[in-house]
């Protein structure tokens, strides 16, 4: 992909917004429009289809940006860029929760936003290729097949470790062996057994039969720190309870 991205800015500083486009356009890149307002924005990500969103976080208006991205992304798969000028930490904490591939901080530096555009380009990219080989995954009793580029796979479920999602992929994690699938975590928590298998985070399912260490915000498994959310705590506890 690289500079035949398509970018849309998403910032109500039109000096900002007008130098961002200049720097993009001498990069080589297509800027599909500048929109100053969560509500544009939306309408535009529909009608023109950009590869990536520059999206200003403290947008003034009805919907800041953090809330633009979380509209846009029930409908489009869109990479996001925030642009971000000091925010707080609770701001900070929102804006990671919808997955954005970079921060990059105001006012920006020429070098840093090539080098985020062009990060953001080889992922595209990647999940592109992985896209067209058509990964996928059948489950058995005690067993899951990966199918990847026509061969299948086999995996001892109780071989997995812990699934993370990143979007419409997850990645399992083996004993000795990573697996990158074109499935949501959501379907693979509703096929993978219940018994073993449990939801810890919105990013995370865990083989609870592979818990090194369960703290009060975090567990491990073979030194990886995993991410326990409040939510999941709960029913996580009662389910160690009975093994």
């Amino acid at each position: 992909m690289d500079n035949e991205a398509k970018i849309l800015i998403v910032e109500d500083d039109m000096i900002i917004a007008a130098n961002l486009s200049l720097q993009l356009s001498k990069l080589g890149y297509k800027v599909t429009g500048i929109e100053s307002r969560g509500e544009e924005a939306i309408a535009h990500a529909s009608a023109n289809a950009p590869d990536i969103i520059l999206m200003d976080i403290n947008l003034k208006g009805r919907l800041n940006g953090i809330e633009t991205v979380i509209i846009i992304q029930k409908v489009h798969d869109i990479p996001v860029i925030y642009l971000t000028a000091n925010s707080d930490e609770t701001t900070f904490d929102l804006a990671r929760d919808t997955q954005p591939y970079a921060f990059i901080s105001k006012p920006f530096n020429k070098l840093d936003l090539q080098h985020a555009i062009a990060l953001v380009c080889e992922r595209i990219k990647y999940k592109k290729a992985i896209r067209e080989n058509r990964p996928s995954v059948e489950i058995l009793e005690d067993r899951i097949f990966v199918r990847h580029k026509g061969k299948m796979t086999k995996l001892l479920l109780n071989d997995i470790h812990y699934i993370e999602a990143d979007r419409n992929y997850c990645t399992i994690k083996s004993n000795s062996s990573t697996y990158v699938l074109a499935s949501t975590l959501k379907t693979m928590e509703d096929k993978l057994p219940k018994s073993n298998f449990v939801r810890v985070h919105r990013s995370y399912m865990v083989n609870i039969s592979k818990l090194d260490v369960v703290g009060d915000h975090h567990l491990e498994i073979n030194r990886k720190v995993i991410p326990l959310s409040k939510s999941h705590k709960k029913f996580l506890m009662s389910r160690i309870q009975t093994i």
